[in-house]
């Protein structure tokens, strides 16, 4: 059974979260701050966390930028917090998806479903299997991307993103493409999300020192592609 953490500051949405995910065989954890479900984590195993945005001492961008600091684990933002400045913001902190409220159940769950779909997959490959492209090493089982002597920690979709990307050098794949590889074939999610991980991806590399501009290309009008 999987264990998703609930972070949230209004019990009536943490009771909500639960009465809509426990009938799909999923243990929830409830807590109603950043700090103490940090704390939680570093001593407990989760499969994936569904956090609020907006919660006193401690919001849920900066409790995802801690989280980011130890785990990959997989991060769905559910706020009403619905502007574009804070879904890039969220997915730039290291949310791996982003809903609003008011939210469907049937969609929060399909996406719940999807995650820990695509998790499960990754977490079945061979310690030994990495990919190695250009000068760069991508990590299969520890998340992580390597170029020399730096070694770069990556969230599950920038993982995602990468494996597609990497297994296929030089091919270019479109936007809905990596949408349908990367999140899920059944997602709701916009395409522009697809733009907003690259981006940050990219942002996240050039940050680290890696010549990521030499092998992350955008093909204007089409998608994007691992040059060698």
């Amino acid at each position: 059974m999987n264990t998703i953490l609930l972070i949230d500051d209004e019990t009536k949405m943490l009771n909500l979260l639960e009465l809509y995910l426990t009938p799909h065989d999923y243990s929830c954890v409830k807590k109603n701050n950043g700090y103490d479900a940090i704390q939680y984590m570093k001593n407990h195993p989760v499969d994936l966390i569904i956090l609020d945005i907006m919660m006193p001492e401690l919001n849920g961008f900066h409790t995802c930028e801690k989280i980011r600091k130890f785990s990959t684990v997989p991060i769905i933002m559910l706020t009403a917090r619905g502007e574009k400045d804070d879904i890039v913001k969220g997915l730039n902190v290291g949310a791996d998806d982003y809903i609003t409220k008011p939210f469907d159940e049937d969609e929060l769950v399909a996406r719940v479903n999807a995650l820990l779909r695509r998790k499960t997959c990754y977490e079945q490959i061979e310690d030994s299997e990495q990919l190695t492209r250009g000068g760069f090493t991508l990590d299969g089982h520890t998340y992580t991307l390597k170029y020399e002597n730096q070694i770069l920690s990556l969230t599950l979709k920038e993982y995602n993103i990468l494996h597609s990307l990497m297994k296929n050098t030089d091919r270019v794949y479109t936007r809905e493409q990596l949408l349908l590889m990367v999140w899920d074939i059944n997602s709701k999610t916009d395409i522009r999300t697809v733009d907003s991980h690259i981006r940050n991806l990219r942002d996240k590399l050039k940050k680290a020192g890696f010549p990521i501009e030499n092998h992350l290309k955008t093909i204007w009008g089409i998608g994007y592609q691992w040059k060698i």
